[in-house]
């Protein structure tokens, strides 16, 4: 399968190419040339598929020609070997709890997805592949967890200083060996635009291979349109339609369930849910697109003023506003609204809200308080709430446990190369090493 530019000024490239390459030769996204239709018997049999069966067929629709079965199927398997449990928390509304990987938190999936399929690229290659990827907080952690001690990648992360909770920075800084931390003087949105910058130097293109680990690569945003067959699978003997709402800050997970819905899966509505970084829920409102700096809030890894996947959306919708209606309804929360309902959703039934969690859950009970006939609402958990201790124990005036696996990283020493917010600097990084 070939893979095209969302700015269609270069022609379209095989899979390899497309995953090593991260940003198209344009400044665009990669997006498939075609998008698969699944059989309609896949959809009929998805409530007695598991995970990685599932994963493995979707897979293989985008894949198969450049990735053999006897290596995709392992690979799916080993990326996909924690559980993605769908919980009830009320009559009709889900949680889709995705934090049970090695960081706890979603990026698992695709981040450990694509350091197998990099390394599967790379493996008769000689000399180091850089890989660069911008976090606002879960990013970051994931990517180092899948390439940590990765034979012949480095890995450097970009995190934007004090704007992390500490557990997140200690979760990117305490890795050490081939993966770098650095700290740099500003947002998410500088860091992202760093990476972009550094992937189309030609200087560093030419010193050696360089890509990008954002849900930019679309090795991340295959695999996230996994767990979404997965959910609508277990729901849908209930005979009711099916809404996803999803926490959003820079797109790539709800455009991984529009992916989804690409390929056949018959997704009611998405809920587009953000805090005050709402540049989509306004552009469905009104009609305009304005990027603008984003703004620091307690579900930080939204925090984006400027989503790069907003490129692929366009891509899918063919930039036709009422599509993109069609499909998403766009609600945004306040800080105070999300602490309210996180006290609200433990008091009432004992579910524990991360503040992106939460976020996503008061997007689903809007839909359906909206909606004209009853519906199933599933909202996707992204981290586990004691990755952001400190604003879930003041939102709640009690202390929370701390799984083990969270308890090791604080243990740990940071390792941080802080820098401003120049290119020339990361530019000076990245040829050092």
């Amino acid at each position: 399968m070939h893979f095209s530019s969302t700015s269609q000024q270069t022609t379209s490239v095989p899979l390899k190419q497309a995953v090593l390459k991260g940003l198209a030769e344009d400044g665009g996204l990669y997006m498939p040339a075609s998008i698969p239709v699944l059989p309609a018997s896949f959809f009929e049999q998805l409530h007695q598929l598991s995970l990685p069966e599932i994963a493995f067929t979707v897979a293989s629709a985008f894949l198969l020609e450049d990735v053999p079965a006897h290596v995709l199927k392992p690979l799916v398997e080993e990326t996909l070997n924690f559980e993605i449990p769908l919980v009830e928390v009320e009559k009709d509304v889900y949680s889709l709890e995705l934090f049970h990987g090695p960081t706890m938190a979603f990026k698992d999936v695709g981040a450990r997805f694509m350091s197998r399929l990099m390394a599967y690229f790379t493996q008769d290659k000689s000399g180091e592949m850089k890989v660069i990827v911008a976090t606002s907080g879960d990013t970051g952690s994931a990517v180092a967890a899948g390439f940590h001690n990765v034979p012949g990648i480095q890995v450097y992360i970009l995190f934007p200083k004090g704007k992390v909770s500490p557990l997140q920075q200690k979760q990117l800084t305490t890795w050490g060996d081939n993966i770098t931390a650095i700290e740099v003087e500003g947002t998410f949105d500088d860091c992202q635009q760093l990476a972009k910058q550094a992937l189309a130097d030609k200087e560093l293109n030419r010193q050696g291979r360089i890509t990008s680990a954002n849900s930019i690569n679309i090795a991340r945003l295959i695999p996230q349109s996994f767990y979404y067959f997965y959910a609508y699978g277990q729901l849908q003997q209930q005979g009711k339609p099916i809404v996803f709402s999803v926490p959003s800050g820079n797109f790539g997970n709800l455009t991984g369930g529009l992916l989804a819905a690409a390929m056949g899966l018959p997704v009611h509505r998405f809920v587009a849910a953000t805090n005050a970084n709402n540049v989509v829920p306004q552009y469905l409102q009104t009609g305009l697109y304005s990027p603008r700096s984003s703004v620091q809030t307690i579900s930080n890894a939204m925090d984006v003023g400027s989503p790069s996947n907003f490129a692929r959306m366009e891509a899918l919708f063919g930039g036709e506003l009422e599509q993109f209606r069609r499909r998403i309804a766009g609600y945004t929360f306040t800080d105070e609204e999300t602490r309210k309902t996180i006290r609200e959703v433990y008091r009432q039934h004992g579910y524990l809200l991360d503040p992106h969690g939460a976020v996503a859950y008061s997007g689903a009970r809007k839909f359906l308080a909206e909606a004209p006939e009853p519906a199933i609402a599933v909202f996707l958990e992204t981290a586990h709430p004691a990755k952001f201790r400190e604003v879930m124990e003041a939102t709640l005036g009690e202390a929370i446990s701390i799984p083990a696996r969270l308890q090791e990283f604080s243990e740990k020493q940071e390792h941080i190369v802080p820098m401003q917010n120049r290119f020339e600097e990361l530019k000076a990084i990245l040829s050092q090493a």
